[in-house]
């Protein structure tokens, strides 16, 4: 054993140096400091987040036709007249084949969120494809199928439904008659069709109207038109892919809500002529 003097000093307890003092002091100072700073970091808001862009709602309706829809949004885009329309005839929207670039009929009528970077395009995109995700269920496909039709067929037929039916049970009715006239080879004689040939909305037709050389004139046309003659909703297609059964073969709406289906030719006049006696009686009252 070795005795240590009291007086040797000491080994192994490190001795701290005035350096080292100062250093450990500007090491507390800083602790001290960063301490002192968090707390009045965490005291700042943080910088607000803008809120969500409130889109403005473009509203298409059950049957409007291709050029209303494009002009309505031409409005909601805040963009130039005619832009939308060049956009939809430019062939680069995804129709079926037999639309040969026609989008009418595929302008599925709902309401649309337009933001500040909507494009004609992106907004015209959604409508087909919305059209697309509507019509091409297993219900309206395979019904189309079972019909001997086309799905684009059946969109044409659900227009004229839409254009001529105010109600889901006159729906099924006028796409009875649509079908039992094409089964026996007659013209559909449909007023909407010719007005649209025209471009024009009207209830009086005249003789002359019905012998026009037009490719909608389904007066002296066998068959459907060329292409649907607006944008028929879920409602008109349901009744387009399975009508009621029935021989009706005529139909003319008397006055609002009172539309009379028959077999009967004759019968059919009488209600034609009813159908006259009114508009006459109605403008009779406007012009007094």
């Amino acid at each position: 054993m070795v005795n240590e003097s009291p007086d040797a000093p000491r080994r192994g307890r490190p001795r701290m140096t005035r350096r080292g003092r100062l250093a450990l002091g500007a090491g507390l100072a800083a602790v001290a400091a960063a301490a002192v700073l968090v707390p009045l970091l965490l005291l700042k808001e943080p910088p607000a987040v803008p809120p969500p862009e409130k889109p403005t709602m473009l509203l298409v309706p059950e049957g409007w036709r291709a050029g209303q829809v494009y002009e309505a949004a031409d409005k909601a885009l805040g963009v130039a007249p005619g832009t939308t329309r060049k956009v939809a005839e430019a062939g680069t929207l995804k129709l079926p084949e037999d639309a040969l670039g026609n989008p009418e009929g595929f302008l599925f009528p709902a309401t649309y969120p337009v933001y500040e970077k909507t494009t004609p395009r992106g907004l015209l995109d959604y409508m087909v494809r919305t059209a697309h995700e509507r019509f091409g269920v297993d219900r309206i496909s395979s019904g189309a199928q079972r019909n001997g039709v086309s799905l684009y067929q059946t969109v044409t037929i659900a227009s004229i439904v839409q254009a001529e039916a105010d109600t889901p049970e006159d729906m099924g009715k006028v796409a009875r008659v649509i079908r039992n006239r094409l089964a026996r080879g007659m013209t559909l004689q449909m007023d909407s069709t010719l007005n649209y040939g025209l471009g024009r909305s009207t209830l009086d037709t005249s003789h002359a109207d019905t012998r026009m050389d037009n490719p909608y004139n389904t007066y002296n046309r066998q068959g459907l038109p060329p292409t649907p003659i607006g944008n028929p909703g879920e409602q008109a297609m349901r009744a387009a892919v399975d009508p009621p059964p029935g021989a009706w073969l005529y139909f003319v709406t008397v006055r609002p809500g009172d539309t009379r289906f028959t077999a009967d030719y004759a019968e059919h006049q009488r209600n034609v002529q009813e159908f006259n006696a009114h508009r006459a009686s109605a403008s009779a009252s406007a012009s007094n």
